[in-house]
């Protein structure tokens, strides 16, 4: 990632695992920043938004950007007037957890001169086992429309390939696949591969050759222990 951009953008198709990586990007950035926030622009997906971890952040002083009280659980499609005074204020680091697709992309769209000349990572998170981006074309398409609605150009793609606590090596790694023919297909970097804590051991001799970043999972359905 580009250390020297203040604002880190994560988007994808929907089940990507984009609001995961969000939150666990947000508790990394603020070990190392004064300011860390994190807006949850994800107009989309009713069920895992970055807002449902507001405990979390709030535990480790990190701002969390949404739609307060009731606003906060409504399934409309509502985005919190705080960023502008985050923009431009130079002490933060702020993470964007955009929804999916070109519909939740479009949120983006709206904040473009405010942010266009503040280069901003837009980093498209790549699920491969998730319908309509499982192929190259498919996944290609999907960059395409999210270019086109926000107004930016992607800059790095990260593999999250899972399903969720049924994830094996071998969907990651099928995933690492499908991750590196996308990024030379479209000439963008490919960033690394994030895998779940719970597959560390699993998971080691894949780190010891490839660019990894284990995460915390918080967004579980109710089920999930």
């Amino acid at each position: 990632m580009n250390s020297l951009s203040t604002i880190t953008i994560l988007s994808g198709h929907f089940g990507s695992g984009k609001t995961e990586i969000a939150i666990n990007l947000a508790l990394a950035e603020r070990q190392k920043h004064e300011k860390t926030a994190i807006n949850d622009l994800d107009i989309i997906n009713p069920y895992y938004r970055s807002r449902d971890a507001a405990s979390i952040f709030q535990q480790h002083d990190i701002e969390l950007l949404a739609p307060k009280n009731r606003l906060a659980a409504a399934d409309l499609p509502i985005v919190s007037g705080e960023i502008y005074r985050v923009l431009h204020d130079p002490r933060y680091r702020l993470i964007v957890d955009a929804g999916g697709d070109k519909d939740g992309a479009a949120a983006l769209g709206q904040y473009y001169h405010e942010w266009k000349d503040l280069s901003p990572e837009l980093l498209f998170v790549l699920n491969g086992n998730r319908p309509y981006v499982s192929t190259v074309a498919g996944a290609q398409y999907t960059i395409e429309q999210i270019e086109k609605a926000s107004r930016l150009k992607v800059t790095g793609i990260i593999n999250n390939s899972n399903i969720g606590s049924e994830t094996t090596m071998n969907d990651i790694q099928n995933g690492y696949q499908l991750s590196g023919c996308l990024a030379e297909e479209l000439d963008i970097p490919f960033l690394y591969t994030t895998i779940s804590a719970h597959l560390k051991k699993e998971a080691e001799d894949f780190a010891k050759n490839h660019q990894v970043v284990f995460i915390e999972r918080y967004m579980k359905l109710p089920w999930e222990s």
